[in-house]
C-alpha cells in the first residue's frame, strides 16, 4: 500500500525542511543549539500540519540520537515506562541522551505527565513534546520549567507553493504524471498554513481529475474539494471559521448567535477547553473593564468545565456564552497595553525616574536614588500628585477610558485626581 504523500515528501535534513525559518535558518537558536550538541528538552507549540513531528525526527537524526515516539492519544504510563526503560538501555551504549517524541502531550494528563520528569530531569531521555494547545495550560509546571518552548506557526503561501513545486516535480509518483498547474490560489486557501492538509488536497485533486495532462486550477480544486468536505472539521478551516463567527457574536453582543455557533463547536466535537479559553480571552480583549466580572465568569467556567466535563459542561459554556455576549464591551486595556508595548519598542530602555528606584544600599541612596519619593498613603485620600513616567514620556497618555458606565467613573476619579491629564 502506498504511502500519502505527505509522508513521502517528509523531509529528513534541515536543508529541505520548509517554514520556520524564526527557529531553524542557519543562526537562529534552536538551529545552533543542535548543532553545538546541546540539545534542550523541547516543546513544540503550533496548529497542525505544521512540521512539529517532521523537526522532531530531523533534531534526532543531525544531532544522532535514538529516536523513540509516542502518541498521547493511545499511550498511557506503562507505554511511557516502557520506553524510558529501552531509552536506558540504549544510552548505555551511547553517549548522548535519546530523544522520546510526545506527539499531541497535552493530551497526557498530570500523572501521566509526572512519569516523564525523573527520566528528563536525569538525562535519561532528552523530551521533545508537540501540542497544538497552548502548553501553559496544559503541561505540567515541573515538565514546562524543564524544556524551551517554541512557537510553530502555519506555513506562508510561498512555503506552501515550495511544497506544492516539490511534490509535482520531485515526488516519484507525481512526476511521472503529466500535471499543469495553471493556478494554486484555492490549494493554498483550503490548506490553512496546514503543509498536510495542502498535500492531501494536493494528491485527492490530481486522483479526481481524468484528463491527461491533469489542469490543476482553482475551479478545479474547488470543485473537488466541495465535494469532499465535512460540516465541521476540528484542524481545518471549518474550525477557523466556526470560531471565528463565535467570537465576533460576542463581541457583537448577539447572545442568540453566539449560542448556535457555540452549538456548532459542541456537535462538531470541538474541545471544550479550546472554547472555554476563548471565552477568557473575550472577556479580558472584548469586555474589559466595561465589565471586569466578565473575566472572573469565564474563569470560573474554566475551572468548571475541567471538573464536570462533557455532555454538562455545555450548560456552563452556554451560561458563560449569554453572559459574556450581553456584557457592556470596551477595548481599552487592550488598546492600552498594545500603545505601551509599542511605545517600549520604539523608545528603548528609558531610565527608571530616581524618585521611582529602589534603594537598598547607602551607597544607591547617595546617588539619589529613591529622593523626593511622595509616599501616597502619607496624604489625603492616599494620592498625591507626582510623575511615574520617564521624562521623554512625560504626559502620554496610553489608558483611555471607553464610555460605559464602569469606566466613565474611573474617568471622573483619574480627573479629580490628575486634573487635566486624562481629560
Amino acid at each position: 500500500m502506498q504511502q500519502p504523500l505527505a509522508e513521502r515528501l517528509r523531509p529528513k535534513i534541515f536543508d529541505d525542511y520548509i517554514g520556520q525559518k524564526h527557529i531553524v535558518a542557519p543562526n537562529a537558536p534552536l538551529r545552533k543549539a543542535i548543532e553545538s550538541g546541546n540539545l534542550p528538552s523541547l516543546i513544540f507549540w503550533g496548529p497542525p500540519g505544521v512540521g512539529k513531528t517532521t523537526l522532531a525526527q530531523i533534531i534526532a537524526h543531525q544531532s544522532d540520537r535514538p529516536f523513540y515516539t509516542l502518541s498521547a492519544v493511545n499511550s498511557g504510563v506503562k507505554d511511557v515506562r516502557e520506553v524510558i526503560e529501552k531509552a536506558q538501555k540504549s544510552g548505555l551504549f551511547n553517549t548522548k541522551s535519546p530523544v522520546l517524541f510526545i506527539d499531541e502531550i497535552h493530551r497526557f494528563n498530570k500523572s501521566q505527565q509526572d512519569s516523564l520528569l525523573k527520566a528528563v530531569e536525569e538525562g535519561i531521555v532528552t523530551l521533545i513534546g508537540a501540542t497544538t494547545e497552548n502548553p501553559s495550560f496544559e503541561v505540567i509546571t515541573p515538565l514546562l520549567s524543564r524544556s524551551q518552548v517554541y512557537v510553530l506557526k502555519s506555513l506562508e503561501a510561498e512555503d506552501l507553493r515550495v511544497l506544492i513545486d516539490r511534490a509535482i516535480k520531485k515526488d516519484k509518483t507525481l512526476s511521472d504524471i503529466a500535471i499543469e498547474l495553471k493556478e494554486d490560489q484555492a490549494l493554498i486557501h483550503y490548506s490553512g498554513g496546514d503543509a498536510r492538509k495542502l498535500l492531501n488536497h494536493l494528491e485527492l485533486v490530481i486522483n479526481a481529475i481524468e484528463d491527461s495532462p491533469k489542469v490543476i486550477d482553482n475551479a478545479t480544486v474547488e470543485k473537488i474539494l466541495q465535494q469532499k468536505s465535512v460540516a465541521y472539521d476540528k484542524t481545518g478551516e471549518w474550525h477557523y471559521d466556526i470560531i471565528s463567527a463565535f467570537i465576533k457574536s460576542v463581541r457583537g453582543s448577539d447572545p442568540n448567535a453566539a449560542v448556535y455557533w457555540l452549538a456548532r463547536m459542541l456537535e462538531g466535537g470541538e474541545d471544550i477547553k479550546f472554547i472555554a479559553r476563548r471565552l477568557l480571552i473575550l472577556a479580558a480583549e472584548d469586555i474589559g473593564l466595561a465589565n471586569p466580572n466578565a473575566l472572573l465568569m469565564a474563569n470560573q467556567a474554566f475551572q468548571a468545565i475541567n471538573i464536570i466535563g462533557m455532555p454538562e459542561a455545555r450548560i456552563i459554556l452556554s451560561e458563560a456564552t449569554i453572559y459574556l455576549a450581553n456584557s457592556p464591551k470596551s477595548n481599552s486595556a487592550y488598546l492600552a497595553i498594545n500603545e505601551a508595548l509599542t511605545k517600549v519598542r520604539e523608545t528603548g530602555d528609558l531610565s527608571v525616574p530616581l524618585p521611582l528606584r529602589n534603594a537598598p544600599t547607602k551607597l544607591m541612596k547617595n546617588l539619589g536614588y529613591g529622593e523626593h519619593y511622595k509616599y501616597a498613603h502619607n496624604y489625603p485620600e492616599h494620592f498625591v500628585e507626582q510623575e511615574f513616567l520617564p521624562d521623554e514620556l512625560i504626559s502620554h497618555t496610553f489608558y483611555k477610558p471607553a464610555k460605559n458606565p464602569q469606566e466613565e467613573q474611573s474617568r471622573k476619579l483619574m480627573e479629580s485626581r490628575w486634573k487635566n491629564k486624562y481629560k
